[in-house]
């Protein structure tokens, strides 16, 4: 029976049916067996011959559910249940589900529903061995919706074995459609009780208690990012990572250069990992949780390659899906590693429902207006700000203590505390990761979350007010106080075409994706300080010489960040090519030009092991700095990990939009000499259609701008450092502060002596610096001169571009 194909049934057969075997099934079947069990079908059907696995099974139908209800006259009393219910009171609810639940349990299963189980289940063990362990899963018909998962809202058996204890497990099922969190989740959504049926999944275990598991979504959860799969995974079985027990390990992996052949993980983030569920052998329970051991936990559960191919499968299952609704559709997917095979398995997949839904024109943007102590930081979710008193709640029967508009603060959450969440401002917990059933379930209901803080529980006090912000990028902030904020909204109706190339300058990788909906040609300036500074933290050179590196308090720290790498440069050159990687991804395939550091003297200093390698300089501002240091024997290697992860972004990642730019390059005989370093690290201008652009901040490369044009293929003005060095001045001193004005007539006739040499000499000719984003007569300027691009802080983008467009019109006029 388990082999039979979804043709081989007829509709009024599979409509009768007491139970179907997945092969039977597909998305077609919603109504039948439900979106879990509907949607293993169809991968099954669909998707094993592009080589995605997904263990077998069989399904319990809603005819069988509704037999079972009507045969037992529950309806009525059910439907009396229900009447009154006010699922607002946490008391009422828990009264009323338990009793719903105790009339299913009540009620024995007809022999014709225990039979077709038994014989199923007998097919089963015939396919894979006897005595077959399963896990047993409700599937609501009305669940997996695009605007409506119904995620987790009844109960799931895991290492159930033996066909009387199968046929239990599904009896469970059947009550947990009465589960409190489905009964307040139905309500919610403005569903019927007595109208959703219930069909239960049994499918052959993934022995993943001897490897791992996860989840991964074909969009970036927190900003709707379309061309990125994260995928989160820990060991052992997956209920954890759902439900957040453990903070589990994260990487995300680029979409349309994977499809190319690419190898593109933009990003990888080691979790704490500290408990694993397996199974429990000879034990009274199916499952147990135990420690992980601390070598276990400093290191990725998944190699590289495994990512990868999980990915890939998440794209095809995406396309496959897309292409059945004829629209768009985004996957939540979770996964599972046999530990005997060492195969990957899909295990579910249903539709996101919360990106997916979100309005595409409308960029609405959260910001802080005031800061104060950070009580607590985690994994951010949502892009929100939310604020109240914060309430500890650490056991499922305190729910009743709960009250509107309160922060909940907790271990972590599951489906049972969902009655609760639905009126929080925000959540804070101590475990759980981005694909967490806390972190889902905000998302869902439009509230921020942060989760994964470690000691929120006993950090942050019962009636204490807070501020919960996750606006600020990838970590998420707890502030003391309710701190004043705005929300700004933008419609993003179709921006008029400019000649001039609007760009934007991106300095933290963490808000990339979320940068990447405002519209514009791609980025002006990404610096890798930023990255270095708050992504690395250590200087290169006492990563290439540990040994050398005299401060014990920096040798500790720098062995804790490099301890997942078994070569302390790979720590460096893995870190840096993802912060890159995820700024040229969100932009792709537009261009990203991206600025070598250009760290002073004294700032590489303050960084991890960094004294012992640093000169003291009198004036670093015109000290060893950018081009000077690439090419020198005491920085040379240093410079080689720059430029090895640069090669990773271009070649390995497919991420060949990305152009870097060479800093403070004082002469063009310095520049062939940056070059010819590049080079030797594989790096060679023209090749791969690699092009190295030049910043132009110094009067030399103005005044001897030709010679600098045979050299590199564009330029980019850093007003800045051009203001401070054509008028002599530190900005930075308040001495002279008061002269620092990029529209000096001085500063004017660099700049337009710069933008007219780079066009006779038939190159490109940017800027980058502050002075069109702070001053819209200094943009008309540059405009008037014909320059080829404007590269601006993110939140001047709109505006500047509508300026450039109407003084492009008026200069046409």
């Amino acid at each position: 029976m388990l082999t039979v194909n979804i043709q081989a049934l007829s509709s009024e057969d599979k409509a009768t049916a007491w139970v179907l075997p997945f092969t039977a099934v597909g998305i077609s079947d919603i109504s039948l067996v439900g979106g879990k069990n509907a949607s293993l079908g169809e991968m099954i059907r669909a998707l094993a011959a592009q080589g995605v696995r997904v263990p077998n099974g069989f399904a319990t139908t809603a005819h069988a559910y509704r037999t079972f209800i009507r045969q037992a006259n529950l309806e009525a009393p059910l439907r009396e249940l229900f009447r009154t219910l006010d699922t607002e009171n946490v008391k009422q609810l828990r009264s009323v589900g338990r009793r719903a639940r105790a009339l299913i349990l009540a009620t024995p299963f007809p022999a014709e529903l225990e039979t077709a189980i038994a014989s199923a289940y007998a097919d089963l063990c015939q396919q894979y061995g006897s005595d077959l362990d399963c896990a047993v899963r409700s599937s609501a018909t009305a669940e997996d919706l695009l605007d409506a998962s119904f995620a987790g809202q009844q109960e799931t058996f895991l290492n159930v074995y033996g066909t009387e204890a199968i046929i239990e497990a599904c009896h469970k099922c059947f009550a947990s459609i009465f589960t409190d969190r489905a009964i307040s989740y139905r309500q919610i959504k403005g569903f019927d009780h007595l109208n959703v049926a219930l069909s239960v999944g049994v499918q052959k275990m993934v022995r993943s208690d001897l490897a791992c598991s996860g989840v991964m979504f074909s969009i970036d959860t927190e900003t709707g990012f379309k061309n990125a799969v994260l995928v989160t995974g820990a060991y052992g079985l997956g209920e954890n990572v759902v439900q957040g027990t453990v903070n589990p390990d994260e990487y995300f992996v680029f979409k349309p250069t994977l499809k190319q052949g690419f190898s593109p993980i933009l990003g990888k983030r080691l979790g704490s990992k500290e408990i694993k569920l397996v199974y429990d052998l000879g034990g009274t329970k199916p499952l147990k949780n135990i420690p992980v051991s601390e070598e276990e936990r400093e290191r990725y559960c998944l190699e590289d390659a495994e990512v990868l191919e999980l990915a890939r499968w998440a794209c095809l299952i995406e396309d496959h899906y897309s292409s059945q609704r004829g629209l768009y559709t985004p996957m939540d997917i979770e996964w599972a590693k046999d530990g005997t095979t060492g195969e990957l398995f899909i295990v579910q997949a249903r539709p996101e429902t919360v990106q997916s839904q979100k309005q595409t024109n409308l960029l609405r943007t959260y910001v802080l207006e005031a800061r104060s102590t950070v009580r607590i930081t985690g994994r951010a979710v949502g892009n929100l700000i939310g604020q109240g008193r914060a309430r500890v709640i650490l056991d499922v029967h305190h729910l009743d203590q709960f009250q509107a508009g309160e922060v909940l603060v907790t271990n972590k959450t599951d489906p049972d505390w969902e009655p609760i969440m639905k009126r929080a401002s925000a959540i804070v917990t101590n475990q759980g990761g981005r694909t967490c059933h806390a972190a889902i379930i905000a998302r869902e209901l439009g509230i921020p979350a942060v989760v994964g803080c470690g000691q929120a529980t006993t950090t942050l006090h019962p009636g204490q007010d807070i501020t919960v912000s996750c606006a600020e990028g990838e970590e998420g902030r707890v502030y003391a106080g309710l701190l004043p904020f705005r929300i700004e909204e933008v419609t993003l109706e179709a921006l008029p075409e400019t000649r001039t190339q609007i760009l934007m300058n991106v300095g933290n990788p963490d808000e990339a994706f979320g940068l990447a909906a405002i519209p514009c040609s791609g980025v002006g300036l990404a610096r890798l300080e930023f990255i270095i500074t708050n992504q690395i933290q250590v200087h290169p050179l006492a990563l290439l010489h540990f040994d050398q590196v005299e401060d014990e308090a920096a040798r500790q720290q720098i062995t804790r960040l490099t301890r997942a790498y078994s070569q302390k440069i790979d720590y460096f050159i893995e870190q840096l090519s993802h912060g890159i990687g995820m700024i040229a991804a969100a932009f792709h395939p537009h261009p990203v030009i991206v600025r070598l550091s250009d760290f002073k003297t004294n700032e590489y200093a303050n960084l991890l092991g960094g004294k012992g390698f640093e000169p003291e300089e009198e004036n670093p501002m015109i000290g060893w700095r950018g081009a000077s240091r690439y090419y020198d024997p005491r920085y040379r290697d240093a410079f080689g990990l720059e430029c090895r992860a640069l090669r990773l972004v271009r070649e390995t990642m497919g991420l060949t939009n990305v152009i870097p730019m060479v800093p403070f390059c004082r002469t063009p005989e310095e520049g062939r000499r940056v070059l010819a370093e590049m080079a030797s690290h594989g790096l060679v201008r023209g090749e791969n259609g690699l092009q190295v652009y030049v910043m132009c901040e110094l009067p030399s490369n103005v005044i001897c701008a030709d010679q600098f044009a045979e050299v590199f293929d564009g330029f980019s003005i850093g007003s800045n450092d051009l203001t401070q060095l054509t008028l002599g001045l530190d900005r930075d001193s308040a001495q002279v502060a008061h002269l620092f004005d990029e529209r000096n007539d001085a500063v004017k006739r660099m700049v337009t002596l710069a933008i007219e040499t780079a066009h006779r000499c038939g190159r490109k000719i940017g800027i980058c610096g502050q002075a069109p984003s702070d001053y819209p007569e200094f943009a008309r300027f540059l405009v008037s001169l014909g320059i080829d691009s404007i590269s601006l802080n993110p939140d001047t983008v709109l505006k500047t571009t509508l300026e450039v467009a109407a003084m492009e019109a008026q200069l046409r006029t």
